[in-house]
């Protein structure tokens, strides 16, 4: 084992004997998957690792993480393919366009993907996107199976499917206790945006 010098403290680095590109993924109604997601890009960063994050339906609101990921290029890129949530907070956009900017979004998953300049791939609300019929199953099955063997898969998203849960290696969910917007408390920058 290595170790690092940071400050006044000697920190062992940890190097896996067998190197599993992992399937992970983030679901649930509680708050904190993308961030648990750009939590797995910050900290490959400071592994000096390449992290594609992909959102699929976010896209037409300003949130911190799009000048904060910027901070951490070239190691982090960011791609808003997204135009909001379908159906839902009064979003403008027909289903189709909907769709299509999802067709797109996994497109781009695959090209990047397949690229092998990434060791981290982030799909951001791609559990959503299943589930609101912007995606088809086969079409996400079909990205799992084509998944390079060392690379890291995360997906995010409320109502991740079984088969994709099946699939996995690791999957967590999130489950709201309390959240302040249900106390009639706005969404606080930093914190929800």
């Amino acid at each position: 084992m290595d170790e690092i010098q940071t400050g006044e403290l000697k920190l062992t680095i940890l190097e896996p004997k067998k190197k599993v590109g992992l399937i992970v993924v983030i679901t649930g109604h509680g708050k904190g998957k993308t961030t648990s997601a750009l939590g797995i890009a910050l900290r490959a960063a400071g592994h000096n690792m390449k992290v594609c994050i992909i959102h699929f339906m976010k896209g037409d609101m300003y949130a911190g993480e799009i000048d904060g990921l910027k901070r951490l290029y070239p190691n982090v890129e960011l791609h808003l393919m997204g135009k909001g949530f379908c159906g839902i907070y009064g979003n403008p956009y027909p289903f189709e366009e909907h769709r299509a900017n999802a067709q797109d979004a996994l497109r781009l998953a695959m090209e990047k993907m397949l690229s092998g300049n990434y060791d981290i791939i982030i799909l951001d609300e791609i559990n959503n996107a299943l589930k609101l019929r912007l995606l088809d199953l086969e079409q996400i099955l079909d990205l799992l199976d084509k998944k390079p063997p060392l690379l890291h898969l995360v997906l995010t998203g409320r109502d991740a499917h079984p088969d994709v849960i099946k699939r996995a290696h690791t999957v967590t969910e999130m489950r709201e206790i309390k959240h302040a917007y249900r106390q009639g408390i706005e969404p606080q920058k930093g914190i929800d945006y």
